[in-house]
């Protein structure tokens, strides 16, 4: 059967109640369970989502190198206590999909883990502004770098092809189909792509191929849902 998540937490009865709110998908819940098996978990189960109890990353010596390899094989939503904004900023940046309040209403956290899949962003409204500005600025920061470097014409012309999909916003599955390989071979690609481009995961991706002119992304504007919830970017 097809796993849509993974489940992990440090609570049984917070996992319990996670699970309840997706109610209609096929998933996995992982309870005490440290980051390094996880990780080992992601590649054996390949699930669409992760939602990820922050208490683990809290308990990990290495949780940031741990966030960033789990968010680079699979779409993550950490559920937390109450967190800061510059938090939710730093999870963001590591690749995170969404953020969420631990005791989320099970009904709206199921709507949040379909939009993750849609492949658009849940984060709290302010965050979209400084989104923005923060992807002009890389913008700008990675033309000189291309310029410089010529990082894109590292990449094979598989390799480009799949980092343009990626960059529209296609998902493993649907570039797989696209280019007739398997979900497996996508994912090795885009860990040379990553390896080749200095970057860790489809957002910084994106960022890089924005400096590309042969590329436009008829996917990238910005609309807010319900006070927090940022659409149509699909990374």
């Amino acid at each position: 059967m097809k796993n849509d998540f993974i489940i992990a937490s440090t609570n049984n009865s917070r996992a319990a109640l996670w699970k309840q709110g997706l109610n209609g998908f096929a998933g996995t819940v992982l309870t005490n369970i440290k980051l390094d098996a996880l990780l080992d978990d992601v590649v054996r189960i390949e699930p669409e989502v992760i939602l990820l109890d922050i208490e683990l990353l809290k308990m990990s010596s290495n949780g940031a190198a741990h966030l960033r390899k789990l968010c680079s094989e699979t779409r993550t939503i950490v559920l937390s206590d109450a967190i800061s904004e510059d938090m939710e900023w730093e999870l963001l940046k590591a690749g995170v999909r969404g953020c969420c309040q631990n005791d989320i209403n099970p009904k709206i956290l199921n709507k949040v883990v379909i939009a993750v899949q849609q492949g658009e962003l849940w984060i709290r409204r302010t965050l979209a502004s400084r989104l923005v500005d923060e992807l002009g600025k890389t913008t700008s920061k990675n033309k000189a770098y291309r310029a410089t470097l010529g990082l894109l014409n590292k990449l094979t012309q598989r390799e480009y092809d799949i980092a343009v999909r990626v960059g529209n916003g296609e998902c493993n599955k649907q570039i797989a189909q696209s280019c007739g390989i398997t979900e497996r071979t996508v994912k090795a690609h885009l860990t040379e792509i990553y390896l080749k481009l200095g970057v860790t995961d489809r957002l910084n991706l994106a960022l890089v191929l924005s400096a590309d002119n042969r590329i436009t992304f008829p996917n990238s504007d910005i609309s807010l849902s319900g006070g927090s919830r940022v659409n149509d970017i699909k990374l």
